[in-house]
């Protein structure tokens, strides 16, 4: 059964990591089927884009070398995230990704 719920959710997990038009397409698309490993990766997805926009954001007003690393921080962990989606595996991303979770549990 568990394995059923992952193949339904895996592209929807994928789709998710693909820009934020991906992610929103992910959501809606998700809104029927409520498959909780697309919901994982949605959410995971989610912290992602507000790492970008806050690095983004010390890039522009802080310091550029440091808005680039975290740029850099958020790629890997982008690269982590969708790696272990196609993998079809629960893993959080590193540090965050629990806080992901508990943040944006009202994302269903």
């Amino acid at each position: 059964m568990k394995d059923a719920v992952i193949k339904d959710g895996k592209t929807l997990a994928i789709i998710s990591y693909l820009t934020f038009i991906g992610l929103i397409i992910a959501i809606i698309m998700n809104l029927e089927k409520r498959n909780p490993f697309a919901l994982f990766h949605i959410r995971q997805m989610f912290g992602l884009m507000i790492m970008l926009i806050f690095s983004n954001l010390v890039e522009q007003y802080v310091n550029s070398l440091l808005g680039t690393a975290f740029w850099i921080i958020t790629f890997a962990c982008w690269l982590f995230a969708i790696f272990y989606a196609i993998k079809e595996e629960y893993k959080p991303i590193p540090v965050l990704g629990e806080k992901f979770q508990e943040w944006f549990k009202n994302i269903n």
